[in-house]
């Protein structure tokens, strides 16, 4: 088995990273500002995105380092679940926006007189998370049927996504699709009932989602492992090899597309109350390839990798945006080339080189 799926070592640095992230919010609220072991409310509100980003990244990974499908859409199913949640979370702002309407502060902005049939039953926090699975997980189970059919593939399925996503977002930047147009959704106030600014309120959604990225990562092991794991590796090494003994690639394609769509959609979900605002930018072209580059610097293939690359990557975006705001995308595009020129196996597969011990001359 491959070192990262996963060695003792590997196992010795998932629980103590674990631990560690489970750590914050403690020290957050434990301890008040100023004081050495103080966490504060940034870094934990930061280290829950990236969790989210990275949550995103394996999801990615499921389907382009061991199936072999390039997506550039995977964006799309992140704000689709971040949107279903949004929409629930609006909901819940009663008349404490500005207008004091049961409708949305937007809705009232453009004269809306009630809310549009797809808003139904959304101030249900059950229908809502039912939502983020069934939208993304349905999007893409019938955009992926009819792709893998077709035999599309390659970076003719690549292209495709990318203009899907990019097709959603002119559509949701549009006022009178009822999702609040350029600005989205934002201003929440509460979930389940507890202030959404709260400290604890926050410490629980970012440990709901450190649960849901160990969770995620335990699932994708478990597939990738099994004997659908080989299957779907299979189809990235000789697709055509695999229909010649018997098997049809069309449904574990599908199944694995769909999944980590779901994935993709969960992330999103975790993603928007944490970070406060959802909207169509979430969907641009731009954020799928940034996903692409998460997991091709940390090391595709390997789940581990893809999280490494998202924290990674997202921490020097951090750092670099603060620094050198207008120099980052230049970052971004040179680190990718030199990821691909000198580590095409990212980081993890720098490390287990380095590991290795050297041949003898």
């Amino acid at each position: 088995m491959s070192p990262s799926l996963f060695s003792r070592p590997a196992w010795t640095g998932i629980l103590a990273c674990a631990g560690i992230l489970a750590l914050l919010p403690v020290l957050n609220l434990a301890f008040e500002p100023g004081h050495a072991l103080h966490v504060s409310s940034y870094t934990v509100a930061l280290v829950g995105k990236f969790m989210c980003y990275a949550i995103a990244a394996l999801a990615l990974d499921l389907v382009w380092g061991y199936t072999g499908i390039l997506s550039l859409g995977h964006g799309l199913f992140f704000a689709l679940g971040g949107y279903a949640h949004g929409m629930y979370l609006m909901r819940s702002i009663g008349k404490d926006g500005v207008y004091q309407s049961h409708l949305p502060d937007f809705m009232v902005f453009l004269d809306w007189k009630e809310y549009p049939w797809y808003w139904s039953f959304t101030d249900s926090f059950w229908y809502a998370m039912l939502l983020v699975v069934l939208v993304p997980g349905a999007l893409a189970f019938v955009f992926g049927y009819f792709a893998f059919r077709s035999r599309i593939k390659g970076v003719y399925f690549s292209i495709i996504t990318q203009a899907m996503t990019f097709a959603f977002m002119l559509l949701f930047f549009r006022n009178n699709t009822g999702f609040g147009g350029n600005n989205g959704f934002t201003d929440f106030k509460r979930i389940l009932g507890f202030t959404i600014t709260e400290p604890g309120t926050k410490a629980a959604l970012y440990l709901l989602t450190l649960a849901a990225l160990v969770g995620s990562l335990f699932l994708c092991r478990w597939i990738v492992t099994s004997k659908l794991g080989r299957v779907l590796q299979a189809v990235r090494d000789s697709e055509s090899r695999l229909m010649f003994i018997g098997y049809n690639p069309l449904w574990f394609k599908l199944f694995v597309w769909t999944l980590s769509a779901i994935l993709c959609g969960i992330a999103g979900a975790l993603y928007v109350p944490q970070v406060g605002i959802i909207n169509p930018s979430e969907m641009s072209p731009g954020n799928s390839i940034e996903m692409v580059i998460w997991a091709a610097v940390g090391g595709r293939g390997s789940l581990l990798g893809p999280i490494i690359g998202a924290f990674s990557v997202n921490g020097l975006k951090s750092w670099f945006t603060a620094a050198f705001p207008d120099l980052w995308l230049y970052a971004l595009g040179a680190i990718f080339i030199l990821v691909t020129l000198f580590m095409p196996q990212g980081i993890l597969g720098l490390a287990a080189k380095l590991r290795q011990p050297k041949e003898a001359a």
